[in-house]
């Protein structure tokens, strides 16, 4: 069966304006009303899930979607980095940093490799084709926008920091198994003349 996964990334908090690599931080006053403005304009689905961060969970409750928490679309897990500013994990750690960016198996934080975010995001995209329901939206974290769209085009881990996910914009995936299209990175607005 064809499936459309919808992948709505978060709205905006500190940990993303700071560039920390996140953890579990809240959405801020603004990406609250962010979130609120866009919230007529979702695309309907058949199933809403969402990953179980707390941010995510804001983001969906503010999209006015009732939506079920889906662990296999946690965030990026960085160990010992988790919370963090990038800035200060660079000073402190250049060379952990560097294997981090540039060896996909490398996780030198102590939490997950970008191969194993891949392995477990796309797990989760090829069992999506057969769990009830040809629409399926998301509030996913954009590590985990990004980790759907490398293993849905088969891209090299490499390609994953090539690939911007902006805040409460929706990436759309359709195929199933093995055969997925791909349409990215458009805004949560009304269209035109609506």
């Amino acid at each position: 069966m064809t499936v459309r996964v919808m992948l709505i990334s978060p709205a905006m908090n500190a940990a993303l304006r700071e560039a920390r690599f996140a953890g579990d931080a809240p959405l801020d006053a603004s990406g609250h009303r962010q979130a609120r403005s866009a919230a007529g304009v979702v695309p309907a689905a058949d199933r809403y899930l969402r990953g179980p961060s707390l941010r995510c969970a804001a983001t969906a409750a503010a999209l006015g979607l009732r939506s079920d928490p889906e662990p296999a679309l946690r965030d990026w897990e960085m160990g010992r980095w988790s919370g963090a500013p990038l800035s200060e994990v660079s000073a402190d750690e250049p060379d952990g940093v560097a294997a981090w960016l540039t060896d996909p198996s490398a996780a030198p934080h102590g939490g997950e490799s970008l191969l194993e975010l891949c392995a477990r995001v796309g797990a989760w995209l090829d069992s999506s084709h057969g769990s009830g329901g040809e629409r399926v939206l998301v509030v996913a974290e954009p590590a985990v926008v990004r980790a759907a769209t490398v293993h849905a085009l088969d891209l090299p881990p490499q390609a994953f920091w090539r690939l911007d996910v902006a805040p409460l914009t929706v990436t759309e995936l359709s195929g199933r198994s093995g055969r997925w299209n791909l349409r990215c990175g458009r805004p949560l607005q009304r269209e035109p003349g609506n």
